[in-house]
């Protein structure tokens, strides 16, 4: 004798973008309302997925963050790279830094705010701060095409301090303005 057929399995549904998409989301929470109201219910709401899908990809928040900074990080390393890779002397070298500072690093209020809560959240996590860390390393090696190894490292302060200044403040500096200071150090 048997019992009743059992219900039929409903198929899974195939989904192999959908971590990518938790990343993109997360991000997209990020830069709406900050890493401290950034959950797994807002990225998943976000993402328009169950809200189980982020535990089953992410062993935890931070995970998720950590995946999400790094995804932003490398994106803004590739336009260090590129700008800079772009440059044949000294001089291309300068006006790359330049327009990567005024046109890219501050062309884009998400990616600004999403820089801005990096560097908050990496000064009271360990692993964001490896992701800044890595970030800074990729950002020198594209200013050494150019730069020696000294003024590289301190031209990179100089374009996170430019960008931090821009971000917190009320009057940002002009193109111009980050054109002189650019030149002035690198006189």
């Amino acid at each position: 004798m048997s019992g009743p057929a059992p219900a039929p399995r409903r198929p899974r549904r195939h989904d192999p973008g959908r971590r990518d998409r938790l990343i993109d989301a997360a991000l997209a929470v990020i830069a709406e309302r900050g890493v401290a109201a950034t959950t797994h219910r807002e990225i998943a709401r976000a993402a328009d997925v169950p809200l189980g899908s982020t535990t089953y990809h992410f062993a935890s928040l931070e995970e998720v963050l950590i995946e999400a900074f790094t995804r932003h990080a490398e994106a803004a390393a590739r336009l260090f790279d590129e700008r800079l890779g772009a440059a044949r002397d000294r001089e291309a070298a300068i006006e790359a830094v330049i327009a990567l500072i005024a046109d890219d690093l501050l062309g884009s209020e998400r990616d600004l705010v999403l820089a801005v809560e990096l560097y908050g959240a990496a000064a009271r996590t360990p692993a964001l701060k490896a992701v800044t860390q890595d970030w800074m390393a990729r950002s020198r090696r594209a200013l050494e095409r150019h730069f020696d190894p000294t003024t590289a490292r301190e031209l990179d302060a100089l374009i996170e301090g430019l960008v931090l200044h821009s971000a917190l403040s009320t009057d940002p500096m002009t193109r111009e303005q980050i054109r002189h200071a650019v030149r002035r150090y690198l006189r």
